[in-house]
């Protein structure tokens, strides 16, 4: 059996920058332990499995696919860097001639449409709740130490810590602090946590980004996340509120780096626009 898999850099316009994730075109049902199999083996934060919703679909002409994504230990309810590089597989190597594609997910149907030199996903907007200090202590003093805390959110849609370093720091502050991601596995095994933001205010000078972020999660088998979408449907509800802005670009800055165009829309849903580098083409036979 022979299947098409591409590796994208999401959210970078440059080779290994940004978040790789690979992609699978399927034109046949897959087995379902395959999918884990193949996320395994390809051991990047995500695998996405692009398939068609019925018979006579095809991946250059047709609209609408279904869209699922692994890490290498589970399935997960989304991925918006690997919707990024889905995206791109079908608009730039499959040469799709849709205006907007829909991808039927776990989190609904998500839309991705090309707008100049960059993929703009339409993903849903999740709300980040006051979080007492006290249950999530541990976690925190695993991911930062002593360092000042702003605020603390939860959100329970997506199962994300978002927790905001004091606006004293420095970007770099955050871009050298050294996590040992591992260990939050023993300081939060609740359940509740499944994925940890770190976000900083940025420059607030108009020019630059609005804020930044890096993002952890072990539970899922990722320890560091380079450049996440689902992160941001958390983040862009949180600093809208804090900035009073619909319009925002962020970055992560973890050591692959990725810029994030973020736009709020009035259906309470977010746009998160980024580049793309297809840096491998092959197929899997098996």
């Amino acid at each position: 059996m022979q299947i098409p898999v591409f590796t994208v850099d999401a959210f970078t316009n440059r080779p290994f920058s940004g978040n790789p994730a690979a992609v699978c075109l399927l034109e046949n049902e897959l087995d379902e332990d395959l999918h884990q199999k193949i996320a395994t083996e390809m051991n990047l934060s995500e695998t996405a499995f692009i398939r068609k919703l019925h018979p006579g679909d095809d991946f250059t002409k047709s609209s609408c696919f279904g869209l699922r994504w692994f890490t290498p230990a589970n399935e997960v309810p989304l991925c918006g860097h690997a919707t990024l590089a889905s995206a791109a597989v079908l608009f730039h190597i499959q040469k799709n001639t849709n205006p907007v594609l829909t991808f039927v997910t776990l989190s609904g149907e998500l839309k991705a449409r090309q707008v100049k030199d960059q993929i703009v996903l339409d993903l849903p907007l999740y709300t980040a709740y006051p979080q007492v200090l006290e249950e999530v202590e541990e976690l925190i003093k695993a991911a930062v130490g002593d360092m000042a805390v702003q605020d603390v959110r939860y959100s329970p849609d997506t199962k994300k810590l978002l927790v905001r370093l004091s606006d004293t720091y420095e970007r770099s502050v955050l871009e050298e602090l050294k996590v040992s991601a591992q260990r939050f596995l023993s300081a939060e095994k609740t359940g509740k946590v499944k994925g940890l933001i770190l976000t900083l205010k940025g420059n607030s000078s108009g020019k630059g980004h609005d804020f930044y972020s890096r993002y952890f999660a072990p539970w899922y088998g990722v320890l560091e996340d380079p450049v996440t979408g689902s992160a941001h449907a958390v983040l862009s509800s949180y600093w809208s509120e804090q900035l009073g802005k619909k319009e925002m670009l962020a970055f992560q800055c973890s050591r692959r780096g990725g810029e994030l165009k973020i736009s709020l829309r009035s259906d309470g849903r977010v746009d998160i626009a980024g580049q793309t580098a297809v840096v491998l083409k092959g197929n899997l036979t098996f």
